[in-house]
């Protein structure tokens, strides 16, 4: 078994997901999920995952870290602080990643305030955040938030002197093997991003594909834990940078089977990415691959890929 983040904090092995709540005409910066919305996704979710990851400190988080105390559930919460570009990244495929000096240097005082609310938020909610990442894929070579690495690092060094928790820097495995040594060096443990259907990888090669990213950070880095804190498969896709025919439920199904497997043979944490549906994100259009990653749909009606789970929940309280 490979040198697990499990074994290194003393963690419950446990099912870890990806939550983001919002809803239809819901969006970051605009409407959040409601304390009601909220219990309601939570307690669909309690019977099968003890781990979610939340992506920043933001109203939505509080709600979430709130409804898991007041509600008394199980749940332990990686929380991280969603930094923004510190930097133009002029290769951005997608036209993002450039911006004003001024907005620029506006983020880098954002950005300062989110890390010190991580902290504030670890130290009020201890037996809940299980950990905390400063970023999320804010340094590979494609991101429309760059910042550089070394900022991570300084941010890092502050969230460990200021709270308890294992911190960690959520990337793209990619960045890991080539320019992240000194992050590495100072994190708790590695966050990698996996995603073979992103890189034109059919389902036949999924699992594989996942391997080789997650043994190529692990290898190069033997005495850290390597975390899996984002890998799935869409159910949709209307061409955009992902072919139509490698995504569907069926797809997500296996890979969600395989995925699991594999880890939890391991110790491996593995977040699969993501619970519900979010329509917010992308494209206006409905088939845009980035709103259907969910195992759930955007309704909380499961995909293929958890209705046996679910079906077994309804047969034993049918009896």
């Amino acid at each position: 078994m490979t040198n697990t983040i499990y074994q290194k904090f003393q963690l419950q092995p446990g099912r870890a997901i990806c939550y983001s709540g919002y809803r239809e005409g819901q969006y970051p910066g605009g409407e959040h999920p409601s304390y009601e919305q909220v219990l309601e996704d939570l307690l669909l979710l309690k019977p099968h995952w003890l781990y979610l990851r939340m992506y920043d400190v933001d109203e939505h988080a509080k709600t979430v870290l709130e409804v898991i105390r007041q509600e008394k559930l199980p749940f332990k919460v990686m929380l991280g602080a969603y930094i923004e570009a510190e930097m133009n990244n002029f290769n951005c495929p997608w036209g993002g990643g450039v911006y004003s000096e001024e907005q620029l240097q506006a983020n880098v005082d954002l950005n300062s305030g989110k890390i010190d609310r991580l902290i504030a938020w670890a130290n009020e909610y201890p037996d809940i955040v299980m950990s905390l990442s400063v970023g999320n894929e804010a340094c590979v070579e494609w991101t429309d938030h760059y910042v550089h690495e070394n900022s991570v690092l300084e941010y890092v060094r502050r969230v460990k002197a200021g709270a308890k928790q294992p911190v960690t820097f959520c990337e793209n495995y990619v960045p890991w093997l080539y320019k992240l040594e000194k992050l590495a060096a100072e994190v708790d443990f590695i966050s990698i991003h996996t995603y073979p259907v992103w890189e034109y990888k059919h389902i036949d090669e999924g699992l594989d594909y996942t391997k080789e990213n997650y043994y190529a950070v692990s290898n190069k880095y033997p005495d850290t834990p390597v975390v899996i804190t984002e890998a799935g498969w869409a159910t949709n896709s209307n061409g955009r940078g992902i072919d139509p025919e490698n995504v569907n439920e069926t797809y997500q199904n296996i890979y969600f089977e395989k995925l699991e497997a594999w880890t939890r043979s391991e110790g491996i944490m593995s977040f699969f990415f993501e619970a519900f549906d979010e329509d917010w994100k992308g494209s206006p259009e409905p088939l845009e691959p980035e709103k259907h990653w969910g195992v759930f749909h955007i309704d909380r009606t499961p995909k293929m890929a958890v209705q046996k789970l679910y079906a077994k929940i309804r047969s034993n309280t049918s009896v």
